[in-house]
């Protein structure tokens, strides 16, 4: 299962799925999707939870997802390079994530169970879509 198209299809507003699905087929389209993360703000909002800054360290994310199902290793979608498109350890894509300054995707269960992290300082959001 492709985690960032279940990504898209599950977690970015319906008006924009389709644009995005579309910039996963060729390589460069990937590359402008990716370049995006920083500044992204098309999570929709029925499944995106904010996390309250007092909740916002690399233990209590990784507590949290682990609390919600998340399995030891996950896929990992970056404008950080060192991380883009690596399978890892949750704990290390958590640490080498949070406080980055870098729109990141730490996907744990494809569709279902996802962090991301904007730019921007406590743009931090687990999201989650038990459909």
């Amino acid at each position: 299962m492709n985690h960032e198209a279940e990504f898209i299809r599950r977690f970015v507003i319906p008006q924009k799925q389709r644009r995005y699905l579309s910039l996963l087929e060729t390589r460069k389209g990937r590359k402008k999707l990716v370049e995006a993360l920083d500044h992204f703000d098309e999570l929709d909002p029925r499944y995106a939870q904010l996390l309250p800054a007092n909740a916002q360290t690399v233990n209590q994310i990784e507590a949290l997802l682990k609390r919600k199902g998340a399995p030891e290793r996950c896929y990992v979608t970056s404008s950080n390079g060192d991380i883009d498109d690596r399978e890892m350890a949750l704990s290390e894509a958590l640490q080498e994530t949070v406080g980055s300054g870098s729109g990141t995707i730490v996907s744990c269960i494809p569709g279902k169970l996802a962090y991301f992290e904007g730019e921007e300082q406590n743009q931090r959001y687990i999201l989650e879509h038990t459909e």
